[in-house]
């Protein structure tokens, strides 16, 4: 199985004329100041293609109550992103090494230093760094907190 573009719907003519082809990936499920940076940079790179997480691939991932946001909703908010030229959707790890052969290189958190990388080997990988510890998963988890504390009061 091949993985899907959702934006733009005409991709094979997008990259042609960009030397350099970035791609990032994950699920971008709840937007935070880390991803935008994060995009920001592959950007200054070169051309970026975004691969989003399935949510089946979140929810196995992830858990059962992730993605908060479906894939319809995170890809209309990243196709709005200035910094990403083409979004994909991939549900395997084949999917993903798909498009990693569409790409000169591959932009990753430095929170993947040191852990299993899909394709590691396949494609040469910038790890960005880490901004104020932003991530996903912390800020549910300080959402739930807070809506806890709440509760007991």
């Amino acid at each position: 199985m091949k993985p899907t573009p959702l934006y733009p719907n005409r991709v094979e003519e997008l990259c042609l004329d960009h030397k350099v082809k970035i791609l990032v990936n994950g699920a971008f499920d709840i937007l935070h100041t880390g991803h935008i940076d994060l995009f920001m940079y592959a950007k200054s790179l070169g051309y970026v293609i975004c691969a989003l997480d399935s949510d089946e691939r979140i929810r196995q991932n992830k858990g059962i109550d992730r993605p908060v946001n479906s894939l319809e909703v995170r890809a209309k908010i990243l196709s709005r992103i200035v910094d990403i030229n083409e979004i994909w959707t991939f549900n395997s790890d084949l999917e993903l090494i798909y498009l990693m052969n569409r790409a000169d290189m591959r932009v990753i958190g430095s929170d993947w230093k040191g852990k299993d990388i899909v394709g590691e080997g396949l494609i040469d990988i910038d790890f960005f760094g880490r901004v104020n510890d932003e991530a996903t998963t912390n800020t549910l988890e300080n959402y739930i907190n807070r809506r806890n504390l709440l509760g007991h009061l």
